[in-house]
């Protein structure tokens, strides 16, 4: 910004400072008066005296046209990826004179969107006017911004004055939850042979006298769950579709925020893998919820959080390399999501893996449960397809 710029910004915000039509005025009066000098022409003296005098009076009236505006700023209801933000702003005029021609600014976040603004033809004495745009937002987060300001140059168009004002806002923006159809990974949670003996008993005791579903039969369901009275009247095997097959079962869900996660070195790709950990991280949350588990988030700031709100909620705050302020991790079936190979062999019994790397892995570490996530293909596809990396028996 050249200097010239910054002292008409200074002036347009602590006073006012020339339009266009300003600076020609303002050079036309000191061209009358120095003509009515050199001649001593009444008329002239006149015009010039005139001109300054319009010049006095239009550089005062655009401060006193922004004076007792007050900004109210309704709450902004939380959005999704690729949704589109309402903004809503009650600009009230607590004077008994009308304003008029008034451009108002909303100072969004740079990394949201750049300013947004509107021109306000009138606003009657004592009454507001209600302004609402909306905004697509491409990427989540918490925003927060305060900034409003309020330009006008009436009357008369020779003075351009601004004023700003706070108005906090706070604009949440989730990530996205993919619809999920089905998830291997998620279903074999726990599924490992320390843990069936309990979960059956569990499942066994939960169902007695309780009307189940049928669904298809899908390769891997136990013989057990087979109804065979209806299996024979369909022609094809029909499984109970048990509530607590995996009702009660406990999952965690982890993302690996406080390590620092290497950007896509593809530039076609322009999802970041961390931000495919957290669309992959939100979507199988709410996956496991609609096959109730009991399942919880893990983030290395915040910790275990539950429900659907606040997971999230933290999920659109979470960054990667963030400060270690959760405690260790618990000693439960974990699902995590990470791209540092490192200590996936360390996970506790019915665990399960996301890692987000194109190394190749060791032998140990590619023997444990899991998938492999390529940041070009896409993510839903992958999520649903079947555990490649399974554990070897011993």
């Amino acid at each position: 910004m050249s200097i010239a710029k910054r002292i008409a910004d200074w002036l347009e915000i602590h006073w006012v400072t020339p339009a266009y039509s300003g600076w020609l005025l303002g050079g036309l009066s000191l061209f009358f008066f120095i003509s009515a000098t050199n001649t001593l022409a009444g008329w002239l003296y006149v015009i010039s005296g005139i001109s300054f005098a319009l010049l006095s009076i239009a550089a005062i009236l655009p401060e006193r046209m922004l004076r007792r505006i007050q900004l109210q700023r309704c709450p902004i209801a939380p959005v999704t990826v690729g949704d589109q933000l309402t903004v809503e702003l009650v600009v009230a005029n607590k004077t008994k004179q009308p304003k008029l021609l008034i451009q108002i600014q909303d100072q969004l976040p740079f990394v949201l969107a750049p300013p947004v603004s509107a021109a306000i033809e009138v606003i009657a004495p004592h009454s507001s006017y209600h302004w609402v745009y909306q905004q697509t937002v491409e990427r989540r987060g918490i925003y927060r911004w305060h900034t409003v300001n309020l330009r006008t140059a009436a009357p008369l168009g020779l003075f351009w004055c601004r004023r700003s004002q706070t108005a906090a806002a706070i604009a949440v923006v989730y990530p996205t939850v993919l619809p999920l159809t089905q998830c291997p990974l998620v279903d074999a949670i726990g599924r490992d042979a320390s843990l069936q003996f309990t979960h059956d008993r569990h499942a066994q005791n939960a169902s007695e006298g309780l009307t189940r579903s049928l669904r298809p039969y899908r390769w891997g369901d136990p013989i057990r769950f087979v109804h065979w009275r209806t299996s024979a009247r369909y022609g094809e095997l029909r499984v109970r579709e048990l509530e607590t097959f995996i009702s009660g079962q406990e999952l965690i869900i982890c993302l690996d925020s406080a390590m620092s996660w290497q950007p896509e070195l593809d530039p076609s790709n322009s999802i970041e893998p961390f931000e495919q950990a957290v669309v992959a991280a939100a979507s199988l949350y709410f996956y496991a919820t609609r096959h109730n588990f009991s399942v919880r988030l893990w983030t290395a700031g915040t910790g275990l959080v539950q429900g659907s709100q606040a997971v999230l909620e933290t999920l659109a705050a979470v960054q990667a390399g963030e400060d270690v302020r959760a405690e260790q991790l618990p000693d439960a079936p974990l699902l995590w999501l990470t791209q540092n190979p490192v200590g996936l062999t360390t996970l506790p019994p019915g665990s399960r893996w996301l890692l987000w790397t194109m190394a190749q892995l060791e032998p140990t570490v590619a023997s444990s449960p899991g998938l492999l996530i390529q940041p070009d293909a896409p993510l839903q596809l992958q999520l649903q397809r079947t555990v490649e990396k399974q554990l070897q028996a011993e």
